[in-house]
């Protein structure tokens, strides 16, 4: 459905990428005398936080994606369009789609997001399963308990690393998929497969750097080791991954570990499209922007959220929901103020604390003034900051439901296989099978 008029002299906001900054720059000028259009390979917005919990069964994927085009029932002056944009003419002012058409622009607003960083390692790409989409979520969930579907039928296969997770990275991503994975083995598939010996299932967390969560104070770097270890977690700190296969990943100590599932949380780099900017790039092929996120060259161009290599007060902003959605919301007002002929402010981030969680009852969080909680208070303050960001009553319900499912009964509904080569089989094939 689209909300705009199809002919306007209006100013057109393109913004690519419905993240958390894309959503914020999208929803903040809806009330600006401009036309927009906001272009998403998905037709859904993702709740990045909780990817793990479906990837561990505790959510839904629907629990983490939001239709786009409903959360703009209300905004008149924007179209939806589920597309990839894959070049930009900067002449012509238009963006290229991967549909073989374009959409121009007189405002850029790329907020594409990333793509995951392999760091070039050997078989990483092919073998390695990443938890940055709800795709990667749904494929890892799948994969996980098809492992245990195969090794119920062929116990032989625990020698050969069919229950052995391997997990890279220690940022928030890997810790939180580490601390879901071992409660979901021990409080959820240990019922589920009795006969199994989950004695010999094994989650190990590897990373290459001295500690977990290394943006997190000493303290809590050594609250959430020693929780994980607590909890049956295999922390290796110290050897990083250097090659991967079907079968096993190699340490950089030599040591080979049997492991038939990678989880990649090691690392990402901006989408690609940064590269057509011809600007500054940053760590990880972020584009350096100016004080007010705009490009060098091009005051018309704004890269925000993963994409952006933004500084504040000499520190390099991280790749969280938080610095995404505040810099949206200053683009935005940046146009505005380009429209009225005013130069352009700087932006500064305002820092509202940092969270993860460890597991079941277990969080970090540490916030600007110093303050630093780990347990079960932290975990609660986790559960209420993500119930209330992640918006939508519907959602929010859901979640609550899930959780409090899963608190009270140890019971995870989402854990059935989604086979995506049977989607779209034929009726008569499934009546074949005996359905």
């Amino acid at each position: 459905m689209s909300h705009r008029a199809p002919a306007s002299a209006r100013p057109h906001v393109l913004i690519v990428g419905a993240g958390f900054g894309g959503l914020a720059a999208a929803q903040h000028l809806a009330h600006v005398p401009v036309d927009v259009t906001l272009v998403d390979r998905h037709d859904y917005h993702t709740f990045h936080p909780l990817l793990y919990q479906v990837a561990s069964s505790l959510l839904n994927a629907e629990d983490v994606g939001r239709p786009l085009r409903a959360m703009f029932h209300h905004q008149r002056n924007i179209t939806i369009r589920e597309a990839t944009v894959t070049d930009i003419d900067w002449q012509a002012h238009r963006a290229l789609l991967d549909q073989g058409d374009s959409l121009p622009f007189d405002y850029l607003v790329l907020a594409a997001g990333a793509v995951v960083n392999y760091f070039g390692t050997p078989g990483a790409q092919e073998h390695a399963v990443p938890l940055y989409t709800l795709p990667d979520a749904i494929r890892l969930r799948n994969q996980i308990l098809g492992r245990f579907e195969a090794t119920e039928r062929d116990p032989a296969l625990l020698a050969e690393g069919a229950l052995t997770f391997v997990v890279v990275g220690a940022g928030p991503t890997g810790v939180e998929t580490a601390g879901a994975l071992v409660d979901m083995l021990h409080n959820v598939l240990a019922k589920d497969y009795p006969d199994l010996a989950l004695n010999q299932a094994r989650v190990i967390l590897v990373e290459r750097g001295p500690a977990v969560l290394p943006a997190y104070g000493e303290r809590l770097r050594a609250y959430a080791a020693k929780t994980l270890q607590e909890r049956g977690v295999d922390l290796r700190l110290g050897p990083a991954i250097t090659e991967v296969s079907g079968a096993r990943a190699r340490l950089s100590t030599g040591e080979e570990l049997p492991a038939r599932t990678v989880i990649w949380a090691g690392g990402l780099r901006a989408n690609p499209l940064a590269a057509t900017l011809s600007a500054a790039q940053g760590h990880a092929g972020r584009v350096a922007v100016g004080s007010d996120l705009s490009v060098k060259g091009h005051p018309n161009v704004f890269v925000i959220g993963d994409m952006a290599q933004i500084s504040d007060d000499g520190k390099s902003l991280p790749q969280l929901a938080q610095p995404a959605i505040q810099a949206g919301k200053h683009a935005a007002h940046q146009i505005t103020r380009r429209l009225l002929g005013e130069p352009g402010a700087p932006f500064h981030y305002i820092n509202p604390g940092t969270m993860a969680t460890i597991g079941r009852g277990a969080a970090v969080c540490e916030f600007p003034n110093g303050l630093a909680l780990d347990g079960s208070v932290a975990w609660l303050a986790w559960l209420g900051v993500h119930l209330v960001e992640l918006g939508g009553m519907r959602d929010q319900l859901d979640v609550l439901t899930s959780w409090g499912w899963a608190f009270l009964t140890n019971e995870r509904a989402a854990r059935i296989i989604i086979d995506p080569h049977e989607i779209g089989a034929s009726s008569a094939t499934a009546t074949a099978s005996g359905h």
